[in-house]
Order: C-alpha cells, then sequence, then structure tokens
C-alpha cells in the first residue's frame, strides 16, 4: 500500500474520484463474498453465512471509526502500534489530507479492507458457529489481530515496513491473516456433523459464480485502488489483477483435467480467487510476466492445499485455509523473486538481480503474521468458547442453523435433500440424527 510522507496543501480530483470509486468496488467484495459463501454451503445454512458477511461491516465499522484507524495510522509506539490521536476519527474532517485525497476517504477506503477480512474467516467455520458469538469475535478479533498486523506492514513506521517486507494490497494483512485465523477457529469449534461421511458439496453453484464476478469485480479497486493515484502504476496494478485471476483459474483447470479428468465450474471459480489472492501482496511489485507466473502456481498449489483439511483432519469448511492462506503465503514469497525495481522503486527479486534479501524479508513477514494471527485468534476462539460457548448444539446443526438460529429459511422445501428434519427429503445423516432422538425419546 503506497504510503505519502508529505502532506500537499491541495487535493488531487482524479485520485480522490479514482478512490472514491475503488472503496466503494472494495465494500462490494463483502456482499460478493457473501454470495460465494453461502453458494458453498449447504441449504440449511445459506441465510446464516450470509449474514456473518454483512454483520462483519457492521461491527468493523464501528471499532474501525472508533479506534482502529487511529491505532493502524496514528503516530507510531515503537513499530508495534499506533496513537490514540484519531480516536472517533478526532482532527479528521473534510479539509484534512493525506497524501492528495482526503483523510477521510483514505480512512473509508482502509475500513473496507479491514471488513473484508473479517468476513473471510466465517468461512472456516461455517454451519456450527453461533451468530452471537461470532459477533462478539468480530470486532474485539479486529482490533486484537487486524489492527496490529495493518500497522506493522501499512504504516511507514512499522517494524515489518521498516525492515522492508512488501505487501502492497493484502496478502500478509488480509490473506494470510484472515488464513492463519481461520484456521485457528476452525480448531476450536472442531469438525462439523458428518464431515468426511457426507460430501458437503455447494448447494448453489450459480450463486458461487456470481459471487466470484462480483469479487474480482472489486478486486480493481482492492489492488488498483491502493495506488492511491489514478495514474499509470494503478493501471499496471489493474492488468496484473486481471492476468492472475485469469491464470489462477487456468491453473486450477488444468489441475482437475490431470488429476479428476473433468473441469469444474467450482473449481474456476475457486482458480480465479486463488490468483487474486496471491497477486494481492505482489500486485504493485511484478510486472505482467510476473502476475501471470504467480496466478498460474498459486492456482495449481491451492487446488491441492484444499484437500489437505481431509488428510490432517481440520475442518475448514470453505477452504479459507487452502485458498487464502496458501495462496497469501505464495504471493507474499514470489515477491522475492520477481519483484522489479521499475514496478517497487527500488528492491528487485533474486530473478531480477535482487539477491536472497528481498526473499528473506518476505519469509520473516509470512511467519510472524501467520503465527501471530493464528495464536492470539486461537486465544480468543477460547476464551469466547469457555465463557458464551461458540458453537451451536448438536440438535441445532442437525436440524438446520437457519431454521435454529435466525428462524428462517432461504427455501420453502429443502433443496438437494438437504432440507431441516422435518422438511422433505432429509439427508441420510439428517434422517439418523432424527431416528436416533425418536428412539431416545421413546426410551
Amino acid at each position: 500500500m503506497r504510503e505519502e510522507k508529505t502532506v500537499p496543501a491541495t487535493i488531487d480530483a482524479g485520485a480522490t474520484a479514482w478512490l472514491l470509486v475503488s472503496t466503494a468496488l472494495v465494500l462490494l467484495m463483502t456482499p460478493g463474498l457473501a454470495l460465494f459463501y453461502g453458494g458453498m454451503v449447504r441449504s440449511t445454512g445459506v441465510l446464516n453465512m450470509i449474514m456473518m458477511s454483512f454483520v462483519s461491516i457492521a461491527l468493523v465499522t464501528v471499532a474501525w471509526l472508533f479506534v482502529g484507524y487511529s491505532l493502524v495510522f496514528g503516530d507510531d509506539h515503537g513499530g508495534i502500534i499506533g496513537g490514540l490521536e484519531h480516536i472517533g476519527m478526532a482532527g479528521i474532517d473534510p479539509s484534512t489530507v493525506h497524501g492528495n485525497v482526503p483523510e477521510v476517504l483514505f480512512a473509508t477506503f482502509q475500513l473496507t479492507f479491514a471488513i473484508l477480512t473479517a468476513a473471510l474467516i466465517s468461512g472456516a467455520i461455517a454451519d456450527r458457529a453461533k451468530f452471537s458469538a461470532w459477533m462478539i469475535f468480530v470486532p474485539i478479533w479486529s482490533l486484537l489481530v487486524y489492527v496490529p498486523v495493518a500497522h506493522w506492514v501499512w504504516n511507514p513506521q512499522g517494524w515489518l515496513a521498516q525492515m522492508g517486507a512488501l505487501d502492497y494490497a493484502g496478502g500478509l494483512v488480509v490473506e494470510i491473516v484472515s488464513g492463519a485465523s481461520g484456521l485457528a477457529l476452525a480448531l476450536v469449534l472442531g469438525q462439523r456433523m458428518g464431515f468426511k461421511a457426507e460430501s458437503m458439496r455447494p448447494h448453489n453453484l450459480p450463486f458461487v459464480l456470481l459471487g466470484v464476478g462480483l469479487l474480482w469485480f472489486g478486486w480493481f479497486g482492492f489492488n488498483a485502488g491502493s495506488a492511491l493515484a489514478a495514474d499509470g502504476m494503478a493501471s499496471q496494478i489493474f492488468l496484473n489483477t486481471l492476468v492472475a485471476g485469469c491464470t489462477g483459474l487456468l491453473g486450477w483447470l488444468f489441475v482437475e483435467q490431470n488429476r479428476d479428468g473433468h473441469p469444474t465450474t467450482f473449481g474456476a471459480a475457486s482458480g480465479v480467487v486463488a490468483g487474486l489472492v496471491a497477486i494481492t501482496p505482489s500486485c504493485g511489485t511484478v510486472n505482467m510476466f510476473g502476475a501471470l507466473v504467480i496466478g498460474l502456481i498459486a492456482g495449481i498449489v491451492c487446488s491441492y492445499a484444499v484437500g489437505w483439511k481431509h488428510k490432517l483432519g481440520y475442518d475448514d469448511s470453505l477452504d479459507v485455509v487452502g485458498v487464502h492462506l496458501v495462496g497469501g503465503i505464495v504471493g507474499s514469497l514470489l515477491i522475492g523473486l520477481l519483484a522489479t525495481a521499475v514496478m517497487t522503486g527500488g528492491p528487485e527479486g533474486l530473478f531480477f538481480g535482487g539477491g536472497f534479501a528481498q526473499l528473506g524479508k518476505q519469509f520473516v513477514g509470512v511467519v510472524v503474521v501467520a503465527l501471530y494471527a493464528f495464536g492470539v485468534t486461537y486465544g480468543l476462539g477460547k476464551l469466547i468458547d469457555k465463557t458464551f460457548g461458540f458453537r451451536i448444539s448438536r440438535e441445532d446443526e442437525a436440524r438446520g442453523i437457519d431454521v435454529a438460529l435466525h428462524a428462517e429459511s432461504a427455501y420453502e422445501h429443502g433443496v438437494l435433500g438437504h432440507g431441516p428434519i422435518g422438511g422433505q427429503n432429509p439427508s441420510p445423516f439428517l434422517q439418523r440424527q432424527r431416528e436416533e432422538r425418536e428412539n431416545r425419546e421413546r426410551d
């Protein structure tokens, strides 16, 4: 994320217009994610999945405007955290400038990143988390995990920024943080009922593809908007984002064709996201060829990584770990190989004559951020689980989380045989649950 240390007296109208558009694009990504995740779950959890994304918008907004922005971009304290001079957005008004754009707009743009990062985590715990516990978790997590990491990386005085680790638009701050946090929560909540016993396939692939389309559309604001200017740099980043999404799609389909014998629409959607995740940290550091390579590698690697959960036993419901954590690591590390001075203004990767120095800095950033996000999230998740309870009951899970928690159903009748107990054509797993409960009641 480009940072300007000087404050010009005037606002650049072109840069401001582009950042206004980019802010709207990034905000749209969270409803897009809601559709993407909503289509991936079973029909009995669609509304809960969508609600977890939408409520994140409200919760993170309050936390960010009250204290989050100040702690990230306020005066630095030891490279670890910012100050409280902008608590409640104090000292920021329409005339306050950040670089060459209004600071209130810059703060709003950064807010949309924080919102999406929190919402991403929900995919790892789909179908089994209490909505009330999620509402407690989101604002606290944002301040304990997202805010410090964002300061380390995106505040010019943050210790990772000072060390020279590069993350243009959020590979460390968004992707690795959300992926590592998702893994931690998945371990806290445990496996879904029926994990490995039922296929748990996406119930609505058109929803998934629509969600990916909105995410890809918004990602241009996510990456190119981070230039904070309407210039050649933003244009190159825009192209890099498009290219990586395309090669991510092709890489994933190549694996599916060779491994499974058929390319799938779900694989195409996942490949696009994998490519976009990986180019996020590197979009402002590599040329078009680098973007092509990064997207392709991410599509291939992530297509295998999503299967690790079945081998290792953690239930990452919607592949937050396999796509966002792994994709974020791929994109962040490849900066150390493919960064060019034309894009970075100085640092270069190994393949462009820069030696191993930048790769080492990227490695340190990846390890530290992943361990910090995992550790703090695991501790917070355990605390909430012990005090309020984080997981819904087995009865509610078998009944269907939409009906149990929200007293609503996305469909009049169950879709694909996954209706709530008592509805039409319950799945074999839910049918067994009902029979066992009836037998207990008779006894």
